[in-house]
């Protein structure tokens, strides 16, 4: 399950930040999310739940960000939304489009003590 790595690599490195920066406890965590990115909200919210269990991200709560799909397409030079990948021109129909948002899955900000 692909939402549990993700949640599991989070925890991870919030471990891993906490040694490095002293803190002891995470009270939230924000996250930018790509709508492209193969990350389903529902899911990693009860996976980043499970993950946490006994560790300073235990019981934290998780904001998350959603960035649509956005391309560019070579053909037309348009700027088009995308909500899948591979999806075509919504301006033109052509098939080229290169994503230029949606696939991210980012730590923006720590709430830590």
């Amino acid at each position: 399950m692909f939402d549990m790595l993700v949640a599991e690599n989070l925890v991870d490195l919030i471990e891993e930040e906490g040694l490095r920066r002293s803190f002891s406890r995470v009270r939230a965590i924000r996250l930018r999310i790509g709508a492209l990115g193969h990350v389903e909200p529902a899911a990693l919210y009860s996976c980043f739940d499970e993950a946490s269990e006994g560790s300073i991200a235990e019981g934290a709560r998780l904001d998350l960000e959603m960035v649509p799909g956005e391309g560019w397409c070579p053909d037309c030079s348009e700027i088009v939304s995308v909500e899948k990948l591979y999806d075509g021109c919504r301006s033109c129909g052509q098939g080229h489009v290169r994503i230029t948002a949606g696939e991210e899955l980012r730590v923006l900000e720590l709430e830590v003590e």
